[in-house]
């Protein structure tokens, strides 16, 4: 039996309250039927004994205390899931919006998801691939992890989260999918991201989920756990390796903090609620792979920070929950550099046991450490040469500026360029053999005589080459 409840007892902006409603549930799915016939949905956002108060997605213009006629539905917010799910567009609560019909689902599950239970979890191990050779040879992004992109309000992350999708692959050659959720973007960005997606004949392979600007908050809040639950299926149910790329968290967290304070809440922080942290790991956990799954969800999640400041509270704790960060520089981007990558800042927890032998090659770690080591080197020298001027350095602190020109503008400064794991060790033992091999790091011989000395020998040839070609004649 379906039981309506005629009239509401109270209406603030998009919360609307019922009165003597026993047995309502948390997060329960509620429609309102209007007097012209239409019917609008909410969730119950608070329960205090019988009263509970609702969120309506669609704004609460239009309703009416007298004649609004309220359904609960006993059931969270669910999302239709089906393998013909890849290819298609989405609004932030699931529902098509690329005019190609319904999805007609084979499952349906609970948005909210949980995260995944410690004890069934598979330690992450191998790589995907982004063919960005600062991310895959520095901060390489492991299956089953969640490593967030920390960016600042104008720089070109929009740019880098479109490369990825269009790049990213798996080196096994196994199912990959990918689930892109974007929130609270405006039309033209959104309008980007479907031309560059579709362009590239990327869609095939792409769930993509749109919560525009000018959508209720309310659905922003749900957009990232309808992207998660899709990711889950594809990876839990069909067995595919999933890369779930979120952009832009912080307008997620804007959200639940206009949700919160809507709701009368204590505000903590620079006014964001006091459960931040165990949203976002509600969120941010249900990355990862579990036993008996061939399958695997990894995440990207992009968020901006206020003022570039990197412990404002959004980057702060997520930079707590997840394994590591890719942070951008905006000095580097104001030079052209893309993408602007700032390397000492940036770190991978997980890719020591992703790469090596068996993974990416056998000099990946030495490499990686040498170009850190390196890389750290030439700041100190770019300090001092702002004090005494660089040509007033020694000769090993020129090589350094030297070598720290090229790794930015060659290595990080790649442009749109998908380059191979090979071609990224490669052209990084190249720029390593601008410096002598006593300016090095030697945390392993091995490597450094495979791969340093040969390009060593290549380097300094081609200078002999150049050196022995004549000067051309003054005109």
């Amino acid at each position: 039996m379906i039981l309506e409840h005629i009239g509401l007892n109270q209406i603030n902006g998009s919360l609307v309250v019922l009165d003597d409603v026993p047995g309502v549930s948390y997060d329960e799915v509620v429609e309102l039927h209007l007097d012209n016939g239409t019917t609008r949905t909410g969730r119950v956002v608070m329960v205090e004994e019988n009263r509970c108060v609702i969120q309506v997605f669609e704004g609460s213009s239009g309703l009416s205390l007298v004649n609004t006629r309220t359904v609960f539905t006993g059931h969270p917010m669910m999302m239709d899931l089906s393998p013909e799910l890849q290819g298609r567009i989405l609004d932030g609560l699931g529902r098509p919006i690329d005019g190609q019909g319904d999805i007609y689902p084979v499952a349906r599950r609970d948005v909210n998801g949980a995260p995944i239970n410690p004890v069934s979890r598979v330690y992450p191990r191998n790589y995907i691939h982004t063919g960005i050779s600062s991310i895959d040879c520095l901060t390489t992004l492991i299956r089953g992890q969640k490593l967030p992109i920390f960016s600042g309000s104008g720089m070109r992350h929009n740019e880098l989260a479109v490369q990825i999708v269009q790049q990213a692959s798996v080196s096994d050659g196994s199912d990959f999918a990918i689930v892109f959720a974007a929130m609270g973007v405006k039309n033209d960005v959104a309008e980007y991201f479907r031309d560059s997606f579709v362009s590239t004949g990327a869609m095939d392979r792409v769930v993509m989920l749109l919560n525009l600007a000018n959508d209720p908050i309310i659905e922003r809040i749900i957009t990232p756990r309808a992207a998660l639950t899709v990711a889950e299926y594809l990876a839990f149910d069909l067995g595919k390796n999933v890369l779930v790329i979120l952009t832009d968290m912080t307008s997620y967290c804007e959200a639940l903090r206009e949700f919160s304070s809507s709701k009368g809440e204590i505000p903590a922080r620079k006014g964001f609620p006091g459960y931040l942290y165990s949203d976002l790991a509600s969120l941010y956990e249900r990355a990862g792979i579990i036993k008996g799954s061939t399958g695997s969800v990894t995440q990207i999640p992009i968020l901006t920070m206020p003022g570039d400041d990197i412990t404002h509270p959004i980057p702060d704790l997520t930079g707590y929950i997840t394994e590591g960060q890719i942070v951008l520089d905006r000095a580097m981007d104001a030079t052209g550099i893309y993408p602007p990558v700032a390397v000492l800042p940036s770190l991978s927890r997980l890719m020591k046991d992703g790469i090596g032998a068996g993974y990416t090659r056998d000099d990946h770690v030495t490499l990686a450490n040498q170009l850190f080591a390196c890389y750290a080197k030439v700041q100190d020298a770019k300090a001092l040469a702002s004090v005494i001027g660089e040509e007033e350095l020694s000769e090993s602190d020129k090589l350094l500026m030297q070598f720290g020109r090229e790794f930015e503008h060659r290595f990080i400064g790649q442009g749109n360029t998908n380059r191979s794991m090979e071609e990224t060790l490669d052209l990084g033992w190249e720029l390593l053999a601008g410096l002598p091999r006593a300016a090095l790091d030697r945390c392993d011989d091995q490597p450094l005589d495979t791969y340093y000395e040969p390009a060593r020998k290549r380097r300094l040839r081609r200078q002999a080459m150049l050196d022995a070609q004549p000067a051309p004649k003054a005109e």
